[in-house]
């Protein structure tokens, strides 16, 4: 009676926790196949139809307008700059850092990870941060956007315990074998840290490509806007060319301005979905791991 009474509660359970999944899981996903499918519609159906998820007539139009357009096409090209930059900036300082730290004998190691733990707590604000980029000259530069963040405290201290975790007897082999740091770092310890590595390459490029108000605060010239800037200006009926209203044709912006929010917004959001499906085995194994330790 005992097995069959687990059993019965077992599945129970199961029903009820995989319902509740699939109710989250509908209205995670069901917002953005409305937003999909506005974008293949009309402005005349959106205002008709409150929500659906298959347009009745389909259309192209905001998708041709999109990629028509040399100012869109261009903060597309922008974003995906300073991803790829931006994320191998924060990749090098973070590993270059964490793997000295992870370094017990290093001279001053605890006093530079107090400071590490005392900036995720406290910082010098906006204005003080807006004023250090100023001085730099880096104003109006793709700099600004990847420099005053180039190390997340959180993500360094994971580096590091991962770092830590490695067998010490791997750095003795390869120092009797002539093996330098740096040499020991590259053909050593990367290889065996392609988890973390891989969950961390994601963390910073969603970072990069999700941010725009370090853009919004730091770069005046419209012709640097990357496509989160675009698209804010879109969604607020600013200025729909950002400077550049030559390319634009004023009507059709007027006719099709819901469908082209829409559109937008999947042309932001698909290259980085596109980039979870080769790294998300890594998440829960990369983050694990280095948080096991302190």
């Amino acid at each position: 009676m005992s097995k069959k009474y687990r059993s019965t509660s077992g599945t129970i359970f199961d029903v009820g926790n995989y319902l509740v999944l699939g109710l989250i899981g509908l209205t995670a996903i069901l917002p953005f196949i409305y937003v999909i499918a506005g974008s293949f519609a009309s402005d005349a159906e959106l205002t008709k139809r409150t929500v659906f998820l298959v347009p009745e007539t389909f259309s192209l139009s905001a998708y041709k307008f999109i990629f028509s357009t040399d100012t869109i096409m261009k903060s597309i090209w922008v974003s995906l700059y300073i991803m790829v930059v931006g994320t191998a900036v924060n990749l090098f300082f973070t590993v270059t850092m964490a793997y000295a730290l992870s370094k017990r004998g290093l001279m001053g190691r605890n006093a530079v990870l107090n400071m590490v733990v005392f900036s995720m707590l406290f910082g010098g604000g906006l204005i003080p941060m807006y004023l250090v980029v100023r001085e730099l000259h880096l104003l109006d530069s793709y700099w600004a956007l990847m420099i005053p963040g180039a190390i997340s405290a959180f993500n360094l201290i994971i580096v590091k315990n991962f770092f830590q975790e490695l067998p010490p007897e791997l750095e003795e082999a390869a120092k009797i074998d002539g093996c330098t740091e740096l040499g020991l770092l590259w053909r050593i310890v990367l290889p065996l840290s392609m988890p973390v590595l891989a969950t961390f390459t994601l963390f910073y490029a969603v970072g990069h490509w999700n941010n725009f108000f370090s853009a919004l605060l730091y770069i005046n010239d419209p012709a640097k806007w990357p496509l989160q800037v675009m698209l804010r200006q879109i969604v607020l009926l600013s200025q729909m060319a950002a400077g550049d209203a030559s390319t634009v044709d004023p009507q059709f912006v007027k006719d099709q301005e819901q469908s082209i929010k829409m559109a937008v917004i999947v042309v932001g959001t698909i290259p980085i979905l596109l980039v979870y499906p080769f790294l998300q085995k890594h998440f829960a194994k990369g983050v694990l791991i280095g948080s096991v330790k302190g």
